[in-house]
């Protein structure tokens, strides 16, 4: 697509990109087992997760593929669910979140699909994961204070009949290892062809 942007999974040719601000929508699972990715594939993943505004041109020529194979193997990652879809990776406390909390749960067995439909709709919920070990479930919130944090652990959280228990961890500091550093071009919407 000659300097537009590429186009949402499962489009068709002249359908409409993927809105800025949006994610394509998520692909159905694939019925097929899952292709075996080669360093090439690897590359532009890594490239597109430092930065997912990178231009078609800009991934080409930093794996050394042509444009067109660049293009075809982004479009063959989305359509095979390995790439999910672009996002901005936001730095929560300059977006007024500047408190950061891994809680774990403890849940009744096999409440785990009701539990979950519930911590999805908590504000600040950024990560949810069925996990093994002394917990169920880690969640991970972003709030705008300890005030806030607090409200949502003991009154959102505790009142959920499935939850057994609760444990916050505070997060200090947190380090995204995506990041490229100063400067890094951060996620977007899509990829343009430039």
């Amino acid at each position: 697509m000659p300097d537009e942007q590429m186009a949402a999974p499962g489009a068709t040719p002249g359908s409409a990109p993927v809105p800025p601000g949006g994610a394509p929508p998520a692909p159905q699972a694939p019925s097929a087992p899952p292709r075996p990715l080669d360093p090439i594939d690897r590359s532009i993943m890594r490239l597109l997760q430092a930065d997912g505004r990178a231009s078609i041109r800009s991934v080409a020529e930093q794996v050394h593929v042509s444009r067109a194979n660049a293009y075809a193997r982004i479009n063959r990652l989305i359509d095979d669910g390995v790439i999910r879809g672009f996002t901005a990776r936001v730095n929560h406390e300059r977006a007024g979140q500047g408190t950061s909390a891994y809680i774990t749960l403890k849940i009744v067995q096999n409440s785990w699909r009701t539990v979950r439909e519930q911590l999805r709709e908590l504000p600040g919920a950024a990560h949810i994961a069925l996990v093994s070990g002394d917990f169920d479930v880690l969640l991970l919130v972003h709030t705008p204070d300890n005030r806030t944090l607090r409200e949502l652990v003991l009154t959102r959280l505790q009142s959920i009949p499935e939850v057994l228990s609760t444990r916050t961890l505070l997060v200090f500091e947190e380090t995204d290892l995506l990041d490229s550093g100063p400067g890094s071009g951060g996620g977007a919407a899509a990829i343009s062809e430039e």
